[in-house]
């Protein structure tokens, strides 16, 4: 059996090396969201399916607004090196947002609902 989508499995693998590398180095409880996104994107990726990408879609935009609040509430505290950046909330929280917006669009496009 082959993936259903490349370009998905390669973004899942992406973001779950991302949140292990960024939990080892910060131990951070927000490194963990990417780990978890990303091995549903490899999910995704192999398996397909249309349902499946619209409820990760409103998971994933869900999460997002929950990690941009949780980011603005401690941006005080942040400081500006790279793995602060990559560990906090902020970050991730945009990055689940967009992509959950993506996936939501991806879920109702031809390439998902096959031609007409």
């Amino acid at each position: 059996m082959k993936p259903q989508s490349w370009v998905t499995m390669i973004l899942g693998i992406f973001l779950t090396v991302m949140g292990v590398i960024t939990f080892i180095s910060s131990r951070n409880a927000a490194a963990l969201i990417p780990l978890l996104i990303g091995s549903s994107l490899v999910y995704l990726g192999w398996r397909g399916g249309r349902t499946a990408m619209i409820v990760f879609g409103h998971t994933a935009i869900v999460i997002g607004c929950a990690m941009i609040t949780w980011g603005i509430y401690l941006m005080p505290y942040a400081k500006p090196d790279l793995s602060h950046v990559l560990s906090f909330p902020l970050f991730w929280g945009m990055i689940s947002l967009f992509g959950g917006i993506c996936a939501n669009y991806h879920g109702f496009c031809q390439c998902i609902r096959g031609p007409k």
